[in-house]
């Protein structure tokens, strides 16, 4: 494999109906991070039917260029026909970078166009960024530079481990939604558009789809929160997270919840936070009976502004806390609410 032939950072741009989902616009950002470090630019890869028309949205979040593979094969995600449009691309192009989301497509998808493309894969990362490899000079073994050092938790959380792929490319990377910050968007850009098809030829291993169904659910994507009072094993049981309920009402918030909670069957996976749930960015989060556990942490800990309540003056959530409030919940909750309310009726 000559890694000179090998240029520029790509990011799969997932839709679904014909709508970008949030986290090609999170990866264009890190990408363009990434190819100002290298000296080079972003291309987004564009996959579906009829979906040309999304091409400029990619260019208003940082896209320098944008390649469609457009095709009605690629109407519904399959395995199979998008593990081929991709790893076409890939094969044809020859990006030094390749960036898919860890969402439930990208975690199918990532994977087999690693196999494909006889490269690498590091999944579920949480930081990205170029340097070298081995990060610490060793005696015999030669330094490599302007590496993608990907960092991910591994062991079950318990530890950080920064993986490279210094001998093959493209240098693959599954990214957690939330993670990655997107960069402002610039109105009225426009994409430099290519378009690729490799064709398709359906066979055995084309999935048929017979019906789609999708499930309604009244539950806040709690992604998108500004203000979140999240809960943990030390709320108690399922009746008392009305305090943290009523306290989220006050603040015009949303109500999260830790690993645990979820276990007990006291709220729904939808509201968990951490590693095996998802990546929130809120403006405050209140972190009430959660210890602070690597996993829960590695979720919430870029919120802007971070308050701990915990009885346990030795929690681990105190040293990523902006504030802290050592005590009872369930005599502290009631305060804040109704202080928080009559601020807002003096107001």
């Amino acid at each position: 494999m000559n890694l000179e032939e090998y240029k520029g950072v790509y990011v799969f741009a997932q839709q679904v109906d014909n709508v970008i989902n949030n986290i090609a616009f999170e990866l264009i950002g890190k990408g363009k991070d990434l190819a100002e470090a290298l000296g080079t630019k972003v291309t987004a890869v564009l996959v579906g039917s009829n979906v040309e028309g999304l091409a400029d949205e990619l260019a208003e979040y940082g896209a320098d260029k944008v390649i469609v593979v457009d095709d009605p094969e690629l109407n519904e995600y399959r395995t199979e026909p998008y593990a081929h449009a991709l790893a076409s691309v890939v094969q044809k192009y020859k990006p030094e970078i390749l960036l898919v989301g860890a969402t439930a497509i990208g975690r199918d998808l990532g994977p087999r166009v690693s196999a494909r493309v006889h490269t690498g894969l590091t999944a579920d990362c949480t930081q990205l960024e170029i340097g070298d490899f081995p990060i610490n000079p060793m005696p015999g073994k030669e330094q490599k530079h302007n590496q993608l050092l990907m960092t991910r938790p591994a062991f079950g959380g318990n530890t950080i481990a920064t993986i490279a792929c210094p001998d093959f490319r493209p240098q693959m990377a599954t990214v957690r939604p939330g993670v990655m910050q997107k960069r402002e968007k610039v109105s009225g850009a426009k994409a430099n558009i290519e378009k690729f098809n490799p064709g398709f030829t359906p066979d055995h291993k084309y999935v048929e789809i017979l019906e789609v169904v999708k499930a309604v659910t009244d539950v806040v994507d709690i992604m998108d929160a500004k203000v979140l009072v999240s809960g943990g094993r030390g709320v108690g049981s399922a009746e008392n997270f009305k305090l943290l309920e009523d306290l989220a009402e006050a603040l015009g918030g949303t109500v999260s919840c830790s690993r645990a909670v979820v276990d007990a069957g006291w709220k729904s996976k939808e509201l968990q936070v951490g590693q095996t749930g998802k990546t929130v960015r809120p403006h405050v989060y209140f972190a009430v009976g959660i210890s602070g556990a690597i996993q829960h942490m590695a979720g919430m800990e870029e919120s802007d502004i971070i308050v701990a309540i915990n009885k346990d003056e030795t929690a681990p959530i105190f040293s990523v806390a902006d504030y802290g409030v050592v005590g009872d919940l369930n005599k502290i909750l009631p305060i804040l609410t109704e202080q928080i309310k009559a601020a807002k009726v003096a107001g």
